[in-house]
């Protein structure tokens, strides 16, 4: 198991490397065959109006899938306590939706298993507006709607962003907070007679259920 520790506004000490290692390590045991790769993002927030300030972030890529966990608290060990525990339940949850796949003999499994990309970037040099802080580029595997509603489980986020495995395209599936369950933003065909050709507004598509 490949593991990156990476840090903001702090400096990742021997101390601080291990423990993390330790806690990961731990977090990750049961579920060696199915990670390849983990990656710690450690922050500490210089604005004192931010509280709590320490983040701890843990990204795991397992069998062409990404599980997520984020949490923060006033001390960065607790925060990395909190995130360990958090992140063994997401691969936990994961791995009962993989074997119950199995046992269901689904003719397809949620996630295909794809190798990990070192370059998503290649050549390109993104142009930014200056309020955009981080970028991030993923590997995008086509996927049916209710496998990406499992990943939107597993990554911790309020929307996943994914191709459509029925229709080639874009999509975006998202939490509702306010009346419940999920929605589905998609590009809407132009009515027009443009031979079909998908134009720039998005229809929604609200109340997908989770499983």
């Amino acid at each position: 198991m490949k593991l990156v520790i990476q840090g903001k506004n702090i400096e990742i000490t021997d101390s601080i490397h291990e423990y993390v290692n330790q806690k990961i390590e731990k977090a990750v045991n049961h579920f060696q065959q199915l990670t390849t790769e983990v990656d710690v993002h450690l922050s500490v927030a210089k604005n004192p109006r931010i509280n709590p300030k320490q983040t701890a972030e843990v990204t795991i890529y397992a069998n062409g899938t990404v599980i997520r966990a984020q949490e923060s608290s006033e001390n960065l060990y607790a925060s990395i306590d909190l995130v360990a525990d958090k992140i063994a339940r997401q691969l936990r949850k994961y791995k009962e939706k993989r074997q119950s796949k199995v046992s269901k003999e689904k003719t397809a499994e949620a996630i295909q298993s794809q190798p990990v990309v070192e370059n998503l970037i290649g050549d390109r040099q993104p142009e930014l507006p200056n309020e955009v802080v981080r970028t991030k580029y993923f590997a995008m595997t086509p996927m049916t709607v209710e496998e990406a509603l499992e990943q939107l489980q597993l990554i911790d986020h309020d929307f996943y962003m994914f191709c459509n495995l029925a229709t080639g395209e874009i999509n975006v599936i998202y939490k509702r907070y306010h009346h419940g369950g999920y929605g589905l933003i998609q590009p809407r065909p132009n009515g027009n007679g443009n031979n079909g050709k998908v134009s720039n507004s998005v229809s929604e598509v609200v109340g997908v259920k989770s499983t």
